[in-house]
């Protein structure tokens, strides 16, 4: 059986009735989407809440709170993952949303307008042509970290206003001890199973570098 949206009020059981309802409505919005342009594999639709949604919150779980007008850019969203739920869960923080592929920055910004986010800015664009600067950037395993750093290592904002300093937030899974000597990063290892109890979280990371 595949959780439905009751997964993610269990784990955050604060919400308000906004979010609430916004989370619920994924549920409709994303197989709708996705039958128009796939940015979620067929058979992953059924785990929404599962592999997405509440994936993309663990990096709530690590960061706990962002203080209001955070800003925090999106590389490689895809449909959405992780800036959609995030932004969601943090109505004032900032969330910019980028790829590379136009069509699913169509998706982003339908269901950010359907969700009525007013936090949510999507464009079709590369990260390295971005001009602006961020507290934070996550991702979702969009590349390996020696190849991530590079396109966002001048995207930072210098002062620090949240609990941790500003930096990279990246979800990752498997063995990541290689990887992370490669890239030569500070990086901090954070077990998502630390906060969920999913067997689907045993191998998965927050992968945290101060930048």
């Amino acid at each position: 059986m595949n959780p439905t949206v009751d997964i993610i009020y269990q784990y955050f059981p604060n919400l308000t009735e906004v979010q609430k309802t916004q989370f619920a409505q994924l549920a409709e919005l994303y197989p709708f989407w996705n039958n128009q342009i796939n940015v979620i594999s067929r058979k992953d639709v059924e785990s929404l809440y599962l592999h997405h949604v509440l994936h993309s919150l663990g990096i709530a779980k690590y960061a706990m709170t962002f203080a209001p007008g955070t800003r925090i850019l999106d590389v490689g969203t895809g449909g959405g993952f992780p800036g959609i739920p995030l932004a969601i869960l943090f109505p004032e923080v900032k969330f910019h949303l980028v790829d590379s592929i136009g069509k699913k920055i169509k998706v982003v910004r339908e269901v950010a307008a359907a969700l009525g986010l007013q936090n949510v800015e999507a464009d079709h664009i590369r990260a390295e042509q971005l001009d602006d600067k961020y507290d934070f950037v996550v991702s979702r395993a969009v590349t390996r970290l020696a190849d991530f750093a590079p396109w966002i290592r001048n995207k930072f904002l210098k002062q620090d206003k949240n609990g941790i300093p500003n930096g990279i937030l990246y979800l990752k899974g498997g063995d990541l001890a290689e990887e992370i000597k490669e890239s030569r990063l500070k990086a901090e290892l954070h077990p998502l199973s630390n906060y969920f109890k999913e067997d689907f979280f045993e191998t998965k990371f927050v992968v945290y570098v101060p930048m």
